[in-house]
């Protein structure tokens, strides 16, 4: 037995367990601390897996039949542990790769009203090229704008923001903004508390459920609070809550915004938002409202877009969907994916055929074995049956230590999703891994029994 792989299989599992403590704690973010548990507690699956391969004194195979074939097989993976180990790990950490990187990708057919979405419970956005100075939730105010007071308005709530123009901060620029769109929303918006928050640096009950609130605080050395989306901020803008963005502009009087509350996957993810108070102290320039979040009963979406960018038309309407919104950034954001669960593939499809061309290196340098066992009574089929167990054994062993400690590291995200799987893809994915990996070996056996046995006998 190799003295260290016990060591190094207890001592990876108690740095996972410590890891998980620590983010029970608060001590570990929770991204991290669950992300370095799974990949710890891989690691140390397979040195226990190395040490079990490494160990004698297994005791003589007794019995007849297919079972003591297979438990034959099975003994044949320890002939050489190391390869054996190394096929284990290839397949392991790819298909850590896949399930990991497939738990991020969201289901973008989920509705959008609920006033915790990404969405925020709004089915519809609007953008105004001009300035809109009347409340259009106002009766006599759409009158003057040529809106219908009622009718297909019934029922119908707008939440406006000012808007200073700028660089979008979404996943869609491709460079790093300088100058970035900021809104600034309302006091009724902000007492909503729509939306769902990814942090903040909240310090009181009605700051930590509403952190829409932190917009509200008068800073000490002048910065004003912003908030913006999660992935925009870590991405996009590359800082972190409690670091300043500062605007471009005289020098004499810089305009620093301090982030202070980042949103989960929001339709904000181009933009930065501010209260409207410190907006109009700070850029009274840009007059009126040309952003404006639309809450309609559902099924009346379609009528109403059509209503108000036909109404609306002069001000430059355009009227989007908040769903539509959201699936545009996830798409980017599944092509990044994508190509790391390619790379994850490719490792797996390597992993597999690798595991193949051991096997094949295995069965001639065991052809003396194997011509022994033909004469003393094993057919073709039991030789198949053999190097089927052992491919079994590793296949499965990779895939279920690969699956489960990647089922640890993005247990955070499975629970957010209520306890569903990332995909039943998946499943499918790895079915045709075994599956290639059974055919591979298969392969390599027929190669290694075509080879003449009755040499390698006399040399027995």
């Amino acid at each position: 037995v190799r003295g260290s792989d016990p060591v190094y299989a207890a001592g990876f599992a108690l740095i996972a367990l410590a890891l998980l403590i620590g983010t029970a704690l608060g001590a570990v973010g929770r991204v991290a601390g669950f992300f370095g548990a799974g990949a710890l507690s891989m690691v140390a699956m397979l040195c226990a897996a190395s040490l079990w391969l490494r160990s004698g004194n297994r005791g003589t195979l007794q019995g007849h039949g297919i079972w003591a074939v297979w438990r034959l097989g099975i003994r044949n993976a320890t002939h050489r542990p190391a390869r054996s180990v190394l096929c284990m790990a290839l397949i392991a950490f790819a298909t850590f790769v896949i399930v990991a990187v497939e738990s991020f990708k969201r289901e973008d057919g989920d509705a959008r009203l609920d006033r915790d979405s990404g969405g925020g419970g709004y089915p519809l956005l609007l953008d105004s090229l001009l300035p809109v100075v009347h409340d259009l939730n106002d009766a006599s105010s759409r009158d003057a704008i040529n809106l219908p007071a009622a009718g297909a308005l019934q029922g119908v709530r707008f939440d406006r923001f000012r808007v200073r123009p700028g660089d979008d901060t979404s996943c869609l620029n491709l460079y790093q903004p300088k100058n970035p769109r900021i809104l600034a929303a309302t006091p009724e918006f902000i007492g909503a508390g729509r939306f769902a928050f990814n942090s903040s640096l909240a310090e009181t009950p009605a700051e930590t459920a509403n952190p829409w609130l932190l917009l509200n605080r008068e800073l000490p050395d002048g910065a004003i609070p912003v908030i913006t989306d999660a992935n925009s901020m870590t991405y996009v803008l590359h800082l972190k809550l409690g670091e300043d963005l500062v605007l471009p502009g005289s020098s004499q009087r810089p305009v620093r915004l301090r982030l202070v509350a980042a949103l989960a996957d929001s339709i904000f993810q181009g933009e930065l938002l501010m209260a409207e108070a410190p907006f109009l102290r700070t850029f009274p320039e840009w007059e009126g409202y040309r952003f404006f979040l639309v809450d309609a009963p559902p099924g009346q979406t379609g009528e109403l877009t059509e209503l108000l960018e036909s109404r609306l038309a002069d001000f430059g309407v355009d009227v989007a969907s908040t769903a539509e919104r959201l699936a545009g950034f996830h798409r980017v954001e599944y092509t990044y994916l994508s190509t790391f669960q390619m790379l994850g593939g490719l490792g797996l499809v390597l992993g597999t055929f690798g595991l193949g061309a051991i096997l094949l290196r295995n069965m001639l340098e065991r052809r003396r074995e194997l011509a022994l066992l033909r004469a003393l009574g094993y057919r073709q089929s039991d030789f198949f049956a053999m190097v089927m167990a052992e491919n079994i054994l590793l296949l499965a062993g990779g895939l279920i230590v690969g699956a489960s400690s990647a089922l640890l590291a993005i247990a955070p995200m499975f629970l957010d999703r209520g306890g569903r799987l990332p995909g039943a893809t998946l499943v499918w994915l790895l079915l045709g891994v075994l599956l290639t990996g059974l055919l591979a070996s298969l392969g390599a056996t027929a190669a290694a029994l075509r080879s003449p046995l009755l040499s390698a006998l006399r040399t027995e």
